[in-house]
């Protein structure tokens, strides 16, 4: 890394070259002593980034690691849809914990690129690809809930849905990120050539165009996966509390399990605060620091960089909160409902088919199928 004088002009605001059209202005020279603008230089953003991603590279790392292993522990004994989706959304975090986070330590460290053009194409690609995947696989596991919930009856093609779903995710996540790898590439500035970066410099033809892009970015990242949650979650609430309200529907809600449906209503309230509330608090202040940004940048080169940093920054927790909210939420939820789910007892299991006795009427088998559909959520 090579750390560089201090000018005179102390009071210049900090800046990261990616937050920039071209190179920053400077005179010709090869001088290493030259001074460089700050976006050149090992300044408080690169200090910020080293801290913060290394704190949240260590807990995503032990959270997400540790919610894998109980999935695929539970995955043994219980196989599920939801089992399977949140271990793709541990994967997708994995890759945001030991690709992404590595990455913007190291760059931060040496300021500039120093691993080649080709590498520099291939890391820009992953630097989102487990954030777009992360975002898909939420859609994902919404849509999944919603059909188990309102649609309890559709049991077609449930694994051949489940593969499509996770399979679309993978292949959205691919697709998202692939112009990352035609984006950015390895520039020397032209004055100091020495100096090289990777960078985006000159691949859009107009500034309209990358404003496309980053719209577009924004929308498949932020926008649309938040819409699904909203709508998936809210549908589902607004079904119980319908079926709750009117017992005379063909799936009414018997007397004897209301107690159920209760702790459902407020296990699944929560469930979705948590979710929209997560997801939107981690994202939000980032992109709307981007559409300010995209509006009037230069209003918005005015704050202060290592708040534009912090954002970024705080917006990659999502990959910390996930394993938290999905995971262990999930899991600890199924384990309580296992300790108290009534077990049958085996003689009326063994009842053979030409016997009229009916086997005896159980919790199980008083409940709904929405009750029933209602059991995955927990």
């Amino acid at each position: 890394m090579k750390e560089l004088k201090d000018s005179p002009d102390t009071v210049e605001t900090v800046q990261d070259h990616r937050n920039l059209l071209d190179w920053s202005e400077t005179t010709n020279t090869t001088d290493l002593e030259h001074h460089l603008p700050i976006n050149m230089q090992f300044n408080d953003g690169h200090r910020l980034s080293i801290t913060v991603y290394s704190v949240l590279m260590v807990f995503s790392a032990i959270a997400n690691i540790t919610v894998l292993v109980l999935l695929i522990k539970r995955r043994r004994q219980q196989p599920s849809r939801i089992n399977t989706m949140l271990m793709h959304l541990a994967i997708a975090d994995l890759l945001v914990t030991f690709l992404m986070m590595p990455l913007e330590i190291a760059w931060a460290f040496t300021v500039q690129w120093l691993a080649g053009d080709v590498m520099c194409r291939i890391m820009s690609f992953f630097r989102i690809f487990g954030l777009y995947l992360s975002s898909f696989i939420l859609c994902c596991i919404s849509i999944d809930r919603y059909y188990a919930v309102l649609k309890p009856l559709h049991f077609v093609n449930l694994d051949r849905r489940e593969k499509f779903m996770i399979i679309s995710a993978w292949v959205g996540a691919v697709i998202c990120s692939t112009p990352q790898t035609y984006l950015f590439h390895v520039e020397n500035h032209p004055n100091i050539t020495w100096y090289v970066q990777c960078v985006t410099y000159h691949s859009f033809p107009t500034y309209v165009h990358e404003l496309a892009y980053s719209v577009s970015g924004m929308v498949m990242m932020y926008a649309f996966p938040l819409t699904v949650i909203i709508f998936s979650y809210s549908s589902i609430l607004l079904e119980i509390f319908r079926r709750t309200r009117n017992p005379g529907c063909a799936d009414s809600v018997t007397r004897s399990s209301l107690a159920f449906l209760g702790k459902a209503k407020i296990r699944t309230l929560k469930m979705t605060i948590i979710i929209v509330f997560v997801f939107f608090v981690c994202w939000t202040p980032y992109h709307v620091m981007c559409v300010w940004y995209w509006y009037d940048r230069d209003s918005a080169l005015h704050v202060d960089q290592r708040i534009q940093k912090g954002l970024f920054l705080f917006a990659c927790t999502n990959s910390c909160a996930n394993p938290v909210v999905y995971g262990i939420f999930n899991i600890r939820a199924r384990r309580k409902t296992a300790k108290v789910r009534p077990r049958l007892n085996s003689n009326h299991i063994n009842i053979p088919r030409a016997s009229c006795i009916p086997p005896p009427i159980t919790a199980e088998t008083r409940l709904s199928p929405l009750e029933i559909s209602l059991r995955s959520l927990e």
